[in-house]
């Protein structure tokens, strides 16, 4: 008898005898294993294609995540470009508003008189202000003029004396006066006070004190000096009054700077066993040079332009007055009371020339014995 299959028994209803089931059920325990391990691969391969799944979504939600912050960080950052520039921006206008007038006040007070000045040196000014152009005629006449050159020698000796005699006492006086005493801020008004004096009321005392007939020095030292009508020693006088005019202000300045230099350094100079002079110039005067050198540019620019002392100390009927008179007094009486404004105007320019070649000699000579720190 042939026997069919057992798919085909199972598929038909056909029965089959004991020994086939027997044989069936041996197949199917046989089968087992096979399904054990094809469903252990299958699960490995669903863990693999579940970690490829969650890669590949890890990486779009990566790109994703770096797409949308990209433009939020480009964003971010043109928005506070944006707001420094502007903030910039308002800064400058700010800075701008604020430092314009002073510089609408140097150009129309300082550059323009300046340019004007030099235009008016190669020009002859009309009695009604009427100018026409004259070339270098102003400046031949000048260099020719031995009151130029008197007047130029007279403001050199004023300098000579007021300049470094104001700057040396102010120097000591502002040492004493850093110490810690009774009464010094009292002693600071009092050398302070001429300052603040109006140059008529010192020009007043002045005269006063150097009268020859009742003054007060000749009367304490018992003599009959002419101190201001004397060609010999007016100058002097006159330059010893600038002296004391200007011993406070130039106090006040020194004062400022030795108040930068720390304390430490004379404290160890006072261990070390040095004395008050020694600390001094070793000490004080080294550090205290950037404003020394300020002090003396400054001086040396305000001697050379000395005007006030000269006009209200010395009379027009003087005999002195010729050996006192400054460039910047030339100057006046060329251009206010002779009219010679044209004139006047290259007698100030030839200042003006002298005074900057003196101050780029001061800042070359500043690199050697001025310590910043």
């Amino acid at each position: 008898m042939k026997v069919l299959p057992i798919a085909y028994q199972k598929q038909w209803g056909v029965d089959y005898s004991i020994n086939d089931k027997r044989r069936d059920f041996m197949s199917d325990n046989n089968k087992k294993p096979d399904t054990k391990a094809t469903d252990i691969q299958v699960a490995e391969e669903k863990d693999v294609q579940t970690k490829n799944v969650e890669e590949k979504a890890a990486e779009i939600i990566q790109a994703t995540e770096n797409e949308s912050v990209k433009p939020a960080a480009a964003e971010d950052k043109e928005f506070k470009k944006k707001r420094s520039t502007t903030w910039e921006r308002n800064q400058r206008k700010w800075g701008w508003a604020f430092i314009l007038p002073t510089m609408i006040g140097i150009i129309v007070l300082n550059l323009w008189p300046i340019v004007q000045t030099i235009y008016q040196s190669f020009c002859k000014v009309g009695s009604f202000g009427t100018s026409t152009f004259a070339g270098f005629e102003n400046y031949k006449k000048m260099f020719a003029d031995a009151e130029v050159w008197q007047s130029l020698l007279n403001t050199f000796k004023y300098a000579i004396i007021e300049v470094p005699f104001s700057i040396a006492i102010a120097l000591v006086l502002a040492v004493f006066l850093n110490r810690k005493m009774h009464g010094r801020t009292v002693y600071r008004a009092i050398f302070f006070l001429p300052m603040v004096v109006a140059p008529a009321a010192v020009a007043m005392v002045w005269r006063w004190l150097y009268n020859s007939q009742f003054g007060l020095l000749n009367h304490i030292l018992g003599t009959k000096i002419e101190w201001i009508s004397n060609p010999k020693i007016a100058w002097i006088s006159v330059a010893i009054i600038g002296v004391w005019s200007i011993i406070g202000y130039n106090m006040v300045l020194f004062l400022a700077g030795l108040q930068e230099i720390p304390k430490d350094y004379y404290e160890a100079a006072d261990i070390d066993g040095a004395s008050g002079v020694r600390a001094f110039f070793k000490i004080t005067l080294p550090l205290l040079s950037p404003t020394v050198f300020f002090v003396l540019v400054t001086r040396v620019i305000g001697a050379l332009q000395v005007f006030d002392l000269v006009y209200m100390v010395m009379d027009i009927s003087n005999p002195a007055l010729k050996k006192t008179e400054s460039i910047v007094y030339l100057f006046y009486q060329y251009s206010f009371q002779n009219g010679n404004k044209g004139y006047g105007s290259a007698i100030v320019v030839l200042l003006l020339a002298v005074i900057m070649v003196l101050t780029v000699f001061q800042m070359i000579g500043q690199k050697k014995w001025v310590h910043y720190n």
